[in-house]
């Protein structure tokens, strides 16, 4: 992965530059109102419910507690960058579709995005390391199951593809 310039922030692969006015914006509100990717929803503003989670090179982030300034010359892929060129759901958008694992879906992007980080860091994760690694995203609809269990198809999804 090569990194942007520092005075640029590379999103779902396309690279802005960042004015000096928006180095003291909330990530999730530059992401939303700069760039229209609303995608990413602004839940609590205090990085407790994590549906605002995007991931910033590789790690799933809370963008409601992140500067602007903080995310430039790094990497951001937010919910909208998970589709493929060809329009195609990304394996753990349709596993949470095939769980039943979305319902008012305002949790959804952060969920998915948290399963990305963790699916891009450890192969075969066990249902703990999955319930470990969405403890920081909310969900008040699906209740927490079927989110795992899509989260483990996704894992069992990719790992055949990588064969």
């Amino acid at each position: 992965m090569s990194s942007p310039a520092p005075d640029t922030l590379k999103v779902n692969g396309k690279t802005y530059s960042v004015s000096e006015k928006h180095r003291d914006m909330l990530l999730v509100d530059y992401l939303r109102e700069t760039l229209g990717l609303t995608g990413v929803k602004k839940g609590c503003g205090i990085g407790a419910c994590g549906s605002c989670t995007v991931v910033m090179n590789d790690k799933a982030v809370k963008s409601c507690v992140i500067k602007v300034g903080k995310a430039v010359g790094k990497e951001v892929l937010t919910i909208e960058g998970l589709e493929s060129e060809k329009g195609e759901l990304h394996p753990i958008q349709q596993a949470f579709i095939d769980a039943g694992a979305i319902q008012c879906g305002f949790c959804t992007p952060g969920m998915i995005l948290a399963a990305y980080a963790l699916l891009r860091e450890t192969a075969g994760p066990t249902r703990t390391d999955i319930r470990q690694a969405l403890k920081g995203n909310l969900c008040r609809c699906t209740g927490y199951q079927q989110i795992v269990d899509a989260v483990e198809t996704a894992a069992e999804l990719l790992d055949r593809k990588k064969d």
